[in-house]
């Protein structure tokens, strides 16, 4: 149990977690959409490819659509993140307290904080699909050129996130919602695994050498670097798995996530082996300042609701 001294509360530790791991996901959304926008802009672009990279992608994204461009599909991540935080941090809170036995003052070995931290990945994995399948169908989703005619039969955009989740429902049922889930559970459980052990690992090294091994008296800045290099670490074991979710949720002739591996497959055997790490330069642009907030906004959080 947790105490929320400033109004004398005594609430239930998932609760914390919980709450500041809401925070830190809406202050996720805010620092790094722009840069997921690119990624997946450039992971599902057709062959012959519409952009020549990250750069070009951005300049031709401001061009046509405007900053507003960037920030295509925000609303189903900050209304989606914030979800996704609350279970990924409540569900790694209460697997570590499995670890510990009960006991809140045991310290876990890395190891352990990596397992609970998987197990996490893989609960979150579930409410994570839905949310980013939108969020990509959106981020997809171009404006069409100046004076175009609309073609018959052509599909009419999405309005916003409600009309896209609801019109996918409609034709596709749950199904079509949870679309990508189970290679969203092959990225999550090995991310989340890494993203925790980045985390803890680099807090306890800052705190042998600066602060005699007390966590607990990390300051600001090293906050800040140990979130921001998770976030470099969640990606290292996982890229190629996000590149062919994005690829199976924003096309829908692929009737696998096998299928769309095999696809991917030809294309790098035909000499263009980066395919499989298209959109990696925004997504580690985004990774360091997206985490750094995201862990240091989830450690504030915790604090205010403890009453340190």
């Amino acid at each position: 149990m947790a105490t929320f001294k400033q109004n004398e509360i005594t609430l239930p530790s998932w609760v914390n977690d919980v709450v500041a791991g809401t925070v830190g996901g809406w202050a996720q959304v805010v620092s790094g959409h722009p840069f997921d926008t690119l990624k997946v802009r450039l992971q599902t672009q057709p062959n012959p490819p519409k952009y020549n990279g990250a750069m070009d992608c951005l300049r031709m994204t401001l061009k046509e659509e405007g900053p507003a461009g960037l920030y295509k599909g925000v609303t189903s991540p900050l209304m989606g993140i914030g979800i996704c935080n609350a279970v990924m941090f409540a569900a790694n809170g209460t697997f570590r307290r499995w670890f510990q036995g009960g006991d809140e003052t045991k310290s876990l070995s890395i190891f352990q904080i990596g397992c609970a931290g998987s197990m996490a990945g893989g609960v979150m994995a579930f409410v994570n699909c839905p949310v980013e399948l939108l969020k990509v169908k959106l981020q997809t989703q171009y404006k069409p050129a100046a004076g175009a005619i609309p073609l018959p039969g052509a599909v009419k955009p999405y309005t916003g996130v409600l009309d896209a989740g609801i019109r996918t429902f409609r034709q596709q049922g749950l199904k079509g919602l949870y679309r990508g889930m189970d290679i969203t559970l092959m990225r999550d459980v090995p991310s989340y695994f890494t993203y925790f052990v980045t985390y803890e690992g680099t807090k306890r090294i800052l705190a042998h050498f600066n602060h005699d091994g007390r966590v607990e008296s990390l300051s600001t800045p090293e906050l800040l670097l140990a979130g921001g290099l998770a976030g470099f670490g969640a990606w290292v074991p996982c890229y190629p798995q996000d590149v062919i979710k994005s690829r199976m949720q924003s096309n829908l002739s692929y009737k696998s996530t096998l299928e769309c591996f095999r696809s991917l497959q030809v294309e790098a055997r035909g000499g263009n082996w980066k395919v499989w790490f298209k959109g990696f330069g925004p997504t580690m642009a985004r990774a360091f300042p997206a985490n750094a907030a995201t862990f240091f906004f989830y450690e504030m959080t915790m604090k205010f609701m403890r009453g340190e």
